[in-house]
């Protein structure tokens, strides 16, 4: 097995594929590669799992787009928006496996759709995935209990024929399900003020609580300089986000999902985050108006 290529996908897209509930990956293109490749998770540096490329579609209209929803997850509302009109050719996966810790890699400046893996990280991907041979036949993963966000999207989509979602392959698009809420089992460390830049460039600011998180969990201003420990965050997406700190900023180094949060919970200027300690180096986010 030689992995060389890797795609980066965003949340929570890259976790339906992970769980097995999403098999399609839309693009605006088809793709002329086939076989193995990596599923990078936006915004954390590393690879979380690998799958097959067995085919590349033809461009779907729309309501072909709609009658597949569960092979690529988009909901029907969106699609006929035209907000994702441009990602209409899927690219049909197999074998997906979820590695059992995310592998780091060199993002190589000008990557644009594939990116080109440095082979210290291919090697400890293939290191975990030792019995996968190049040439293992189709067989996908077991999709996750419908509970949480997945239940949310079939519930929505269940109820009426259109649904809100993700607008690209690897945009944070997220269906307007209803916000995940505070059980009340977690430790209230403090609640932040949401901007419209935090909006718009998907961060949250920190500054108010920072002094309330793991020293060790707090590193420099760049990957280079990252934390001793990370983090686990839940914020109601498929899975949990896994960070550290970024001590200069006072943000979460990974920011991928936080676009996906406030979409997911109809964020506006004004509404707070609530952060909870639900165990050591965990926590709970949800939003409160």
């Amino acid at each position: 097995m030689n992995m060389t290529k890797g795609l980066i996908i965003d949340d929570p897209w890259i976790g339906f594929i992970l769980d097995g509930s999403k098999t399609w990956e839309m693009r605006s293109t088809g793709a002329s590669h086939r076989g193995w490749f990596a599923l990078i998770r936006k915004g954390t540096g590393a690879v979380w799992g690998v799958a097959r490329l067995v085919d590349s579609g033809a461009p779907l209209s729309p309501d072909d787009m709609i009658a597949a929803f569960e092979k690529h997850r988009i909901p029907a509302e969106m699609i006929r928006s035209g907000q994702v009109a441009k990602w209409n050719t899927p690219w049909k996966l197999a074998d997906v496996r979820k590695l059992s810790a995310p592998v780091p890699y060199r993002h190589k400046s000008g990557a644009v759709t594939w990116v080109e893996l440095d082979e210290r990280a291919s090697s400890e991907i293939v290191r975990q995935l030792g019995s996968i041979s190049s040439d293992a036949k189709s067989e996908t993963t077991t999709p996750a209990p419908t509970t949480g966000f997945l239940q949310k999207v079939r519930d929505v989509s269940a109820s009426k024929p259109t649904v809100p979602s993700p607008a690209a392959p690897s945009a944070a698009g997220i269906v307007q399900a209803k916000p995940v809420p505070s059980n009340g089992h977690g430790r209230v460390i403090g609640e932040v003020a949401v901007t419209q830049g935090n909006i718009d460039h998907n961060h949250i600011y920190l500054r108010s609580i920072f002094d309330r998180f793991p020293a060790d969990a707090k590193g420099g201003s760049n990957k280079a300089s990252a934390a001793k420990k990370d983090i686990i965050v839940d914020w109601g997406g498929p899975e949990p986000v896994r960070t550290d700190l970024d001590g200069e900023k006072k943000f979460f180094r990974a920011r991928g999902w936080i676009g996906s949060f406030y979409k997911l919970n109809r964020a506006k200027t004004g509404d707070k985050v609530r952060f909870e300690e639900t165990a050591p180096y965990r926590y709970r986010v949800s939003l409160v108006r």
